[in-house]
């Protein structure tokens, strides 16, 4: 699979794969793999990560760059991903008022009580790096914070 990656594709994985290479031996720790994934703008789930060979604890194995390429052009091809308007299309379920707000509260909840569930370090992390503050009623804008979390420019 990662024969048929494009020479840009194949720099980005080597580029992303070498910021998780953090001793410099040429390895990721297998763990980090659905980082490298999204730092490589895909939105693996973690059960399709673990397939293709992560793992759930640190340390239990260390893949080389040329062993990971062939997970990214799998990852890469996969349809179940979500995308940007994917997730609008669900946070817009929550939107009351249909004004592009939602309660802060919900979102913290859904995150922590649906799908691949975050930890409350997680949310904390995730609302300090994409979230505006939310107004005097608990509501915030929840394009602007799913733009930021997608990386998506207006």
């Amino acid at each position: 699979m990662a024969e048929k990656l494009k020479d840009q594709e194949i720099e980005n994985a080597e580029f992303a794969f070498g910021i998780y290479d953090c001793d410099g031996s040429g390895k990721v720790d297998a763990y980090d793999i659905p980082d490298v994934l999204r730092a490589l703008n895909l939105n693996p789930t973690l059960e399709l990560c673990e397939k293709m060979g992560a793992t759930k604890k640190r340390g239990e194995k260390k893949l080389t760059v040329e062993e990971f390429l062939p997970i990214y052009g799998q990852v890469k091809v996969q349809k179940d991903q979500g995308s940007f308007e994917d997730f609008l299309e669900c946070l817009k379920l929550y939107d009351k008022e249909e004004n592009g707000t939602m309660l802060l509260a919900e979102l913290e909840h859904t995150l922590k009580a649906l799908g691949e569930k975050l930890s409350d370090d997680e949310v904390t992390e995730l609302f300090a790096d994409c979230m505006d503050p939310e107004d005097e009623d608990g509501n915030i804008f929840y394009t602007p914070f799913l733009r930021r979390l997608c990386d998506v420019k207006e």
